[in-house]
């Protein structure tokens, strides 16, 4: 069934780009005589990627990933960051413990346990490319019980020089390690884009399904950290029949996302010298006139069939007592208005600067909207509801921003952007956001040296959904003074040395966290965060050491829990076989010290804090074999190698166990004609 699944994908990837080619020819009197007036697209001899920055859609520089380098870690559920805090499978829930690394918090916090599996507007690549190309990818592990599946593909091509189009789609599927563990995912999305001399559009759209059963954690971390205590002296545990505490739930987020933009521009045209004897029109753009788009629908489901054990899992429920089925829904529709004036259109302009307006309308529905109609033998049942609570089913707001940036990003010497964003009505009144960045390169040494720095201050209102909540385990109706955070860093890297070294400190005040309760409560005071990374690689011929540490000072733990150092290191050789056969050999792990780590709760896809369990303090080692000849990758992953080698203690969450020790293999191809 895998081989037939990948040779049909083989197969449409071929087609696709051998259709797209002749697309591309037939377009070729067209962009012909686009080029005598200059264009404005110019697909280059390798593709070029980039992401769109909202609300404007400006460009942001991305790559294209075609790299041999860790391309076997990207499907090792707890190794998305050095210190990852995970519930166990491939696309389940997780969280970043690097902390200047982990994601802001999304105004639907039931994505946020899963950023690293949804696809996202920061996230979406569009694609410039002569050739069209398919980048297709397989890779399966583990046996019938627990096997594991993802399929993903790629598909770019420039259908002229002015306009380019672009599709995925990605398909997970695990039955998890551990019982009740199961994972399906799917998703897909298109882009295409259209850019002349005065005018520019780009759109995408996605769409996504996240379909995770929820066990709860094990029952007993005894059948990992000491099987024989409670099987009667039977050392060995097959994880499969490891008791769960929830084997009748699950949770599902659904949704889709379109944005567009439109840009109209005002320049002027003059004469560019090709060569000694030829000149060529080209037109200078002054300034863009902006209107974008953007649509976001969500919905979380979250189900638990078995009430008993849901009696026994949670310690209250308020709409029905014989199961949970809460549902809640959410859409953003915003639309924006901009002027950018450009960077560069003359030799004294070097900055560009722009101003925008954005109107949001929003609409929220909580999962008591749905809530049953029971007897009263039912509702004698039911934990009584808060008292005074007057939650609406539906909040609906319309809100408005205004914001605005300079920047410099051309040039190799120096860039900067300095950025603002500001509330104006619909409860984000006075909100405000500041954030600005800098970098320079000199040289030193005979090499160049880069440096970068950040600083950032906001004041900014929490989502509604956070402060405003009832489900059938979980009510809160709290009123939250502004978040106030202040932050800056910067970066330093040595290219010689092949080393980096990056900090940040950060201030914030008023922070909300989900306590020991999984309720969202305000920590009134300041709390400081301070990181400090270095990143050093070491090579002495066909040997390679990489390492990356991270030094993390909370000062208050009970209210932001994290790791005090967090080490990766990867040992490998990287040679080439036969002239053709690029090779790396090697062994990796994650390792970060103990703390108390976060909790999760699946009821509302969060993390909460906890003082009763200790995780890390483990080692978690991969030997790998991976291979690129010509435009294919392949890999051999044993993930985990090292089980039960020192320690039994592979927890990253309280009670939910890592993977076990698993053989996994992938491949991905470069279909480009």
């Amino acid at each position: 069934m895998r081989l037939r699944l990948l040779l049909i994908l083989a197969l449409a990837a071929t087609m696709a780009p051998a259709s797209a080619q002749k697309t591309l020819k037939g377009g070729s009197s067209g962009s012909q005589s686009a080029a005598a007036k200059g264009d404005s697209v110019k697909p280059a001899g390798k593709p070029t990627a980039w992401t769109l920055d909202t609300p404007l859609g400006n460009h942001q520089k991305a790559s294209v990933d075609t790299l041999l380098y860790n391309y076997q870690r990207a499907f090792i559920p707890s190794f998305k960051s050095d210190a990852f805090a995970t519930t166990g499978t491939l696309g389940a829930e997780g969280i970043n413990m690097i902390y200047e690394k982990r994601n802001a918090p999304t105004t639907f916090f039931f994505d946020d346990a899963l950023y690293f599996t949804l696809p996202s507007l920061k996230t979406f690549k569009f694609y410039n490319t002569y050739t069209p190309m398919t980048l297709a990818s397989y890779n399966f592990g583990g046996n019938k019980n627990n096997h594991a599946d993802r399929l993903n593909a790629i598909f770019a091509g420039n259908v002229n020089r002015n306009i380019g189009i672009g599709a995925f789609v990605d398909y997970n599927y695990s039955k998890g390690a551990y019982n009740a563990q199961a994972v399906k995912d799917f998703s897909f999305g298109f882009s295409v884009y259209y850019n002349t001399h005065r005018y520019e559009m780009q759109a995408m759209y996605y769409h996504f399904s996240a379909l995770n059963k929820e066990n709860g954690g094990i029952t007993d971390d005894l059948y990992i950290t000491d099987p024989a205590e409670v099987q009667g002296g039977v050392k060995k545990v097959e994880p499969k029949s490891i008791p769960v505490n929830l084997t009748a739930a699950h949770s599902r987020i659904n949704g889709q996302r379109l944005f567009t933009t439109h840009a109209f521009k005002v320049g002027y045209w003059t004469e560019e010298q090709v060569n000694d004897t030829l000149t060529r029109d080209k037109y200078v753009p002054l300034m863009k006139f902006v209107y974008s788009l953007d649509y976001d629908w969500r919905h979380h489901m979250f189900r638990n069939d078995n009430a008993s054990q849901g009696e026994a899992f949670w310690d209250n429920t308020y709409f029905n007592p014989d199961g949970t089925d809460d549902n809640t829904r959410y859409w953003l529709v915003t639309n924006t208005v901009g002027v950018q004036l450009l960077e560069g259109f003359r030799k004294w302009a070097k900055f560009g600067i722009d101003a925008y307006f954005s109107l949001q309308n929003r609409k929220i529905t909580l999962p008591h909207a749905y809530a049953p109609e029971l007897t009263e033998e039912q509702q004698a049942q039911l934990t009584p509801l808060p008292e005074g609570f007057s939650l609406p089913t539906v909040k609906t707001a319309t809100r408005g921003f205004l914001g605005g940036s300079i920047s410099k990003r051309n040039g190799d010497l120096f860039k900067y952007s300095a950025s603002f964003k500001l509330g104006l009505f619909g409860g984000v009144d006075g909100d405000l956001n500041l954030n600005g960045n800098a970098s320079t390169r000199f040289r030193m040494l005979g090499d160049t040296v880069d440096i970068s720095a950040y600083v950032g201050y906001s004041n900014a209102s929490n989502s509604w959904l956070l402060a405003h909540y009832a489900s059938n385990h979980f009510i809160w109706d709290n009123s939250y003074a502004n978040l106030k955070e202040f932050k800056f860093g910067g970066q330093l890297t040595i290219p010689w040395t092949r080393t980096s070294v990056s900090a940040g400190l950060r201030n914030i005040k008023d922070y909300v966290y989900f306590n020991e309760q999984s309720l969202p409560t305000q920590y009134g005071g300041n709390v400081q965060v301070f990181s400090l990374s270095l990143e050093q690689k070491l090579k002495f011929g066909i040997w390679n050491w990489n390492n990356s540490i991270t030094y993390q000072a909370t000062s208050n733990s009970d209210v932001i829990p994290l790791p005090a150092l967090s080490v990766y290191s990867n040992m490998f050789l990287d040679f080439r076989a036969f002239r053709v056969l690029q090779v790396q050999v090697g062994v990796d792990c994650d390792y970060y010290t103990r703390y108390y780590g976060l909790a999760y709760q699946p009821a509302t896809m969060t993390f909460h804090t906890q003082h009763d369990v200790e995780v890390g303090n483990y080692a978690f080692c991969n030997a790998y074999f991976s291979a690129k000849l010509y435009k294919c990758r392949f890999y051999v992953l044993w993930s985990h190698v090292n089980q039960g080698w020192f320690s039994k203690n592979y927890f990253s969450l309280p009670h939910y166990p890592l993977n076990p020790r698993c053989l996994q293999f992938g491949l991905s191809v470069d279909f480009a004609n």
